[in-house]
């Protein structure tokens, strides 16, 4: 009934000729696997990573549409780059200006460049926050048809953005041309 084996350690071994080899498929096995196999390749989305998409996340839109919103509001409260630029700009002006020149020379080189060059960088930062919303929200316009990547919370950053940026635009014109809170009269 048995038959002498040798394994592969080189030691003999019996086996009984009736006992199913495991390395040997089942037929009804390899059917049932067969069509699970056929079965999964034909689902959608099949031999993709779990969780992966085939295009472009949207992660970048997202992160645009932040940033707009902080550049803007980066514009409405002032910025560091500003603050630097106008203390910069009342030095050189303590240094120009000479000790006998008029008062209203003095206040206008001493604290009206300083004013205009905070308006200036204000209103750079909102000029590239109104461009990076209006961007965001013009992608979609532009990408595959029938395809949209970007996610209702990027549309909603990217108006606030926009919102913020053209509120920071209005109020550093303003500010650069003195209509809001220019410089006092001075004689």
């Amino acid at each position: 009934m048995g038959t002498r084996t040798v394994d592969e350690t080189g030691a003999d071994t019996e086996r009984d000729e009736t006992a199913v080899d495991a390395t040997e498929p089942d037929d009804a096995t390899d059917e049932v696997q067969d069509d699970a196999t056929d079965e999964a390749q034909d689902a959608p989305g099949a031999g993709t990573e779990v969780g992966k998409e085939d295009g472009p996340s949207g992660v970048g839109q997202g992160a645009a549409a932040v940033v707009s919103a902080a550049l803007g509001l980066v514009s409405l409260t002032g910025g560091w780059l500003g603050t630097v630029a106008a203390a910069r700009e009342t030095l050189m002006g303590q240094l120009e200006t000479a000790a006998d020149a008029s008062v209203a020379t003095q206040v206008k080189e001493v604290y009206g460049d300083a004013w205009h060059t905070s308006a200036l960088w204000a209103g750079l930062f909102a000029l590239t926050a109104l461009i990076v919303g209006v961007v965001v929200l013009a992608r979609p316009a532009f990408g595959t048809p029938g395809r949209t990547v970007q996610a209702p919370w990027t549309r909603s950053v990217a108006w606030a953005g926009v919102s913020l940026g053209v509120i920071g635009l209005l109020l550093a014109v303003l500010k650069y041309t003195d209509v809001l809170l220019g410089l006092p009269a001075t004689g």
